[in-house]
């Protein structure tokens, strides 16, 4: 059986039938074909005149060609290859050909699937009874009659019948060697007519670099809105086991906090996890008009200073409805800029609690966050493992067209920790001066 796989192999079958659509798809143009021949003068005899037939199906090919410029030929044409030619899905474009090679190429496949599976269809169709009843002349009686009845009493001598059986089988072999050639030709030719372009592998490059920016997005969403409350947690939780037996009521308090973040971080979890499971690619928008979709604003802030577990002195300059005129995109990032500066206080300021000079203002064409505390006895952020805290502060300002500094400061009280970020008012880079 594997000496004669590439003729009836499962492979050879599907790129058979792959062929039998091709020409299915083309007995409208073939049609149209022959209305065109005949009215030409060549109408009497067309279905039995082999010279008419091929006149028809050379006017049906330009036809064909000029169908395969239209864009959702190529994405049917890629689907049939991918299911029935056998060649590696990687090695095909997707979507719509857009670009004139693009269009050039498909109309190219197109003509030469429907040309090819034309022929292949007209010889199915026509050599198979033929080949079977050639087969059958020793075996029935009928058979020989009609051949008889039609003239070919040669076919009824006895070498002839003798020859018959094995004259039907190397017609129906001869069948499919010419399936399998046209086949295997379809093959090698799809992945250069079918392929992407220069300009889809750009549109695929610039797809996947979308994705991976919004997964960038969403594991920074993930590790502020987590870790902070984590961090949050862990502090208030230490420090109520600690007074547990001499402060019910700042235990009352700890674990007050303590359910406040957890539900606020819950909250911010759901509309996180809400965009992961969303069926369109969130980040084929423009990112300014995303709004809070990823998380509250500054609106929000008070509530998350209120518990965040350190004492925040908070300072804002500027008439309290400036922040109106901050963008939500900018609001977002700068709610999730301050809830990592307070989380780095957590983690690393001090054997306790580090009180947090916050300033906030809202300048002509910026918005400055300034963050303070100071430092303790262990370096400050740095941790086993290392931190992606600051590296995602830098990059929430880079993506604005802002800009970040952070380190060791010092100020009028001694050596502290200074985090200043600033990001323009409008969240796009090219509108900054």
């Amino acid at each position: 059986m594997r000496l004669f796989a590439p003729l009836i192999g499962r492979r050879a079958r599907l790129r058979w039938l792959h062929l039998i659509v091709g020409g299915a798809l083309l007995m409208p143009y073939f049609l149209v074909g022959t209305v065109l021949v005949s009215m030409a003068g060549g109408g009497a005899g067309l279905f039995s005149s082999v010279p008419a037939q091929l006149a028809a199906f050379a006017c049906a090919l330009p036809m064909v060609a000029v169908s395969g410029f239209f864009p959702l030929v190529r994405p049917l044409s890629v689907a049939a290859a991918r299911a029935l030619c056998g060649v590696p899905p990687a090695l095909l474009a997707d979507g719509p050909a857009r670009t004139r090679q693009a269009r050039v190429r498909t109309t190219a496949w197109f003509t030469l699937h429907l040309g090819l599976g034309g022929i292949v269809s007209g010889i199915t169709l026509a050599l198979t009874p033929f080949a079977l009843a050639v087969a059958g002349l020793p075996f029935s009686a009928a058979l020989r009659e009609s051949w008889l009845a039609a003239g070919s009493g040669v076919l009824v001598e006895p070498w002839a019948l003798a020859l018959a059986p094995f004259a039907g089988l190397a017609m129906l072999v001869a069948m499919a060697l010419v399936a399998a050639g046209a086949g295997e030709l379809l093959a090698r030719r799809v992945p250069v007519l079918l392929g992407p372009t220069p300009e889809d592998r750009l549109a695929a490059a610039e797809r996947r670099a979308a994705d991976l920016a919004v997964r960038n997005r969403l594991a920074r969403e993930l590790h502020d809105s987590v870790g902070h409350a984590l961090s949050a947690v862990t502090l208030q939780a230490g420090a109520a086991r600690r007074v547990l037996d001499r402060d019910p009521e700042f235990v009352r308090r700890a674990l007050t906090a303590i359910e406040e973040t957890t539900r606020r971080t819950v909250g911010e979890l759901d509309a996180v996890v809400g965009l992961l499971r969303r069926d369109e690619e969130p980040g084929s928008g423009d990112p300014g008009d995303e709004g809070t979709a990823y998380g509250p604003g500054l609106d929000a802030l008070d509530g998350l200073l209120a518990h965040c577990g350190v004492p925040v002195a908070y300072e804002r300059e500027g008439d309290p409805g400036d922040l109106r005129v901050v963008v939500p995109v900018v609001s977002r990032e700068a709610y999730r800029i301050v809830q990592e500066g307070l989380s780095n206080v957590l983690r690393h300021g001090g054997s306790g609690p580090s009180p947090v000079r916050l300033l906030i203002a809202v300048r002509e064409r910026e918005l400055e966050i300034v963050m303070e505390n100071p430092l303790g006895e262990r370096p400050a952020v740095v941790r086993p493992g290392g931190g992606r805290g600051l590296r995602g502060v830098e990059e929430r300002a880079a993506l604005l067209g802002g800009r970040s500094e952070a380190g060791p400061y010092d100020g009028t009280d001694g050596s502290t920790w200074r985090l200043a970020v600033r990001l323009p008012l409008t969240g796009r880079p090219e509108e900054r001066s």
